[in-house]
C-alpha cells in the first residue's frame, strides 16, 4: 500500500500539503485528483522521499521509500517522463536502472517489447517524442516488477493508440492485485481507468471514495424532450427548475426530478418525448468539489 499520514509540506511562506491523509490499497487503480497547485506533485514526491515533510510521513509497505534495499522492486514511479538524459538510448538508459536494483538484461527486453519500444531499443532518448519518453518512463516503472506503481500524468503527449494501451495497463495492474496511483487532468479517461478516487484541494484531502459512488453524491439533471419546449421550460421553471435549452433542442432540467417533471407537463397537457435522468459525471463532481480551491480562474463572457 500507500500510505500518507498527516503530511505536511511549506515551500517558504507557502503551505503546499496541509494535514493530509490517506491510503492507497492494492487491486485498485486509485485517480489523484486536484486543481494546479493543490499539492498533488509534492506529495507524490514526498512518497518517494524527493521531499523532506514538515510533518507527517508518506510509507510504500509500511516503510519510507528510502529505506527500502531494491526499491525498484518494491515501488515503480514516473513523475516526469523528460527527466531522462538524452544521450543515453533507450535500451541504456533501462540497462543502468535494472542493474542498479539487481534487475537482470532479459528484463530490459521484456518491458521495451511491453512499452511498444522494443523497435526503438537502441535510439537517443533525445529524439524521442514526448509520447515515446512516456512509454519509456513507463518502462522504468514497471523494471522491478513490483506491486505498487505511482504515475504523475501518464497520458500526456500520448496519442489515442497509446491512451488505450495505457488505460488496459492499469487495469491489469490492478487485476493482479497490485497497488496503483495515477495523476491526470484528463476527467474522462479518469473515470475509465479509475476504481476509486483521491480529491485534494490546497494541500487538504476533499474526497476519498470510490469512483460510482463520488458520481452520485452530486445530483445530475434531466434531459427532457417536449415538441413545446418553451411552454414546458415557464411550467418548470415556475416550480423552481433551473432550466438549459440544449442545442439540439432538449432541454436540461436541474432542481426536479424525472417523475415530479412528468407530473407538472402532464397537468400542463404537454406531451413528451423523452424524460431520461442523467448522473453527473466525474468531470462535473470534480468540478464542485474543486470549485473553491481553483487558483486560477478562468472568466465567463
Amino acid at each position: 500500500m500507500i500510505e500518507v499520514r498527516g503530511l505536511t509540506i511549506r515551500y517558504g511562506g507557502t503551505l503546499a500539503v496541509d494535514d493530509l491523509t490517506f491510503t492507497v490499497k492494492p487491486g485498485s487503480v486509485t485517480g489523484f485528483l486536484g486543481p494546479n497547485g493543490a499539492g498533488k506533485s509534492s506529495t507524490m514526491r514526498a512518497v518517494l522521499g524527493l521531499e523532506t515533510p514538515d510533518a507527517g510521513e508518506a510509507l510504500v509497505n509500511g516503510r519510507p521509500y528510502t529505506d527500502l534495499r531494491r526499491p525498484l522492486r518494491t515501488m515503480g514511479a514516473l513523475l516526469d517522463a523528460a527527466a531522462v538524459h538524452g544521450g543515453r538510448t533507450a535500451r541504456a538508459h533501462l540497462g543502468w536502472l535494472a542493474r542498479s536494483n539487481g534487475i537482470g538484461a532479459g528484463r530490459v527486453a521484456q518491458v521495451l517489447e511491453q512499452a511498444g519500444l522494443a523497435g526503438v531499443a537502441d535510439r537517443r532518448i533525445g529524439g524521442f517524442s514526448l509520447g515515446m519518453k512516456q512509454r519509456l518512463g513507463i518502462a522504468a516503472a514497471l523494471l522491478g516488477d513490483p506491486a505498487v506503481l505511482m504515475f504523475d500524468e501518464p497520458l500526456n503527449g500520448l496519442d489515442p493508440e497509446g491512451i488505450r494501451w495505457l488505460r488496459g495497463l492499469l487495469r491489469s495492474l490492478a487485476d493482479e492485485g497490485r497497488t496503483v496511483l495515477l495523476s491526470s487532468h484528463l476527467m474522462n479517461e479518469m473515470a475509465l481507468t479509475a476504481d476509486h478516487v483521491v480529491v485534494i484541494g490546497r494541500g487538504r484531502l476533499i474526497a476519498d471514495a470510490a469512483m460510482h459512488a463520488l458520481a452520485a453524491h452530486f445530483r445530475g439533471d434531466v434531459l427532457v424532450r417536449t415538441p413545446r419546449p418553451d411552454q414546458l421550460a415557464g411550467v418548470l421553471r415556475a416550480h423552481g427548475a433551473a432550466v438549459v435549452r440544449e442545442d439540439d433542442g432538449g432541454l436540461s432540467v436541474r432542481d426536479l426530478d424525472a417523475a415530479e417533471i412528468g407530473e407538472l407537463a402532464l397537468a400542463a397537457g404537454i406531451a413528451l418525448a423523452e424524460l431520461s435522468p442523467r448522473g453527473a459525471s466525474l468531470e462535473e463532481a470534480f468540478l464542485r468539489l474543486t470549485g473553491d480551491s481553483t487558483e486560477h480562474r478562468s472568466g465567463g463572457r
